[in-house]
């Protein structure tokens, strides 16, 4: 650990323990930092909204080391705040022992469950999402070969890939997809020079439309996709704007939405399991100003016939979870 390391951990464990809160929420931002344009950003934005709506007022932290997770989960805890929300599942072993510690606070984890009387546990069809910007993939694409770049190599990260390859092979039965993870660690969310890497070697093997899954690695996809002249898809934030007219659409995971809900509930968030996917409003598709001239009525048409589809179940993806297999390659 380097000096600036620890002087980051020292200075973030005295802003937690800086005053008694008065039941004010908070939330535990994962590796990569709250303005990730991703993941965490999107939690940023739903906490953000509350506080802007409601006047109300939150503390914060921004993970630096994995080390940090149990012991900002305890000061926070300790502190008063209540209820305390992290993003992402690497937190649930932490939780499991914090939460038992303190019956009294709520905690609400995003993307994983853990089963506790004190704890909101927020999972994503992330599978339903990325079926609808598959088909909008292989739709898009000239050259039959779309590709997918996640982040760490998890289950989690895996429901996404399933999902868009369906969705690409319901638009396009014959098209490729080739797949790509960026690695074992938690370092893969944080590594664009790695995305922008994997990016040129699908580009290399014609793929023209690449979907990034994979934190603030994706940064690195989009722009590497753009600078090839290629299009992108971006995840769980917007991030069309990112590249305008280089980005197709992104697919959105509304951590802002379970965020703003738990902060809004706040000592009376209730425990046990959310499930978000199309039909709460939990995922969806991007579109704005930024990729309106990439989309066409006919591919538009089709994402929408899809996602009323799938709402009614008369489609039903497939959840990789559920298996950990995809029934298409």
């Amino acid at each position: 650990m380097t000096l600036m390391q620890k002087f980051l951990g020292a200075a973030a464990t005295l802003a937690l323990t800086a005053g008694v809160a008065t039941a004010d929420p908070a939330i535990i931002f994962d590796l990569g930092g709250k303005f990730d344009k991703s993941f965490n950003e999107a939690a940023f934005n739903g906490a953000t909204r509350w506080a802007e709506e409601t006047g109300g007022s939150f503390r914060e932290i921004e993970m630096t080391s994995e080390a940090q997770r149990e012991q900002a989960l305890r000061r926070f805890a300790e502190a008063g705040y209540n209820p305390v929300v992290m993003t992402g599942f690497a937190f649930a072993s932490s939780l499991e022992e914090v939460a038992a510690d303190f019956p009294d606070t709520k905690f609400a984890i995003i993307d994983m469950v853990v089963d506790q009387p004190n704890v909101q546990s927020v999972v994503y069809k992330e599978y339903e999402g990325s079926y609808l910007v598959g088909i909008m993939a292989a739709m898009a694409s000239k050259t039959g070969t779309v590709g997918f770049i996640g982040g760490m190599d998890i289950p989690l990260i895996r429901k996404f890939a399933c999902g868009y390859v369906q969705g690409v092979k319901a638009a396009n039965p014959d098209a490729t997809v080739i797949q790509n993870m960026t690695g074992t660690t938690p370092s893969a969310w944080n590594d664009p020079v790695k995305g922008g890497e994997l990016t040129k070697a699908q580009i290399s093997q014609g793929a023209d439309v690449i979907f990034a899954a994979a934190g603030s690695t994706g940064l690195g996809v989009l722009q590497t996709a753009a600078d090839e002249g290629i299009l992108s898809i971006g995840v769980d934030s917007n991030q069309n704007y990112l590249h305008p007219g280089q980005v197709l659409t992104s697919m959105l995971k509304r951590v802002d939405v379970a965020v703003y809900n738990a902060f809004t509930a706040g000592a009376e968030l209730p425990s046990g399991f959310n499930v978000l996917g199309l039909a709460e409003g939990g995922v969806d598709f991007a579109m704005d100003e930024h990729n309106k001239d990439l989309v066409t009525p006919e591919m538009l048409a089709a994402v929408d016939a899809a996602k009323a589809k799938i709402i009614a179940g008369e489609i039903v993806v497939h959840d990789y979870m559920s298996d950990n297999s995809c029934p298409v390659k």
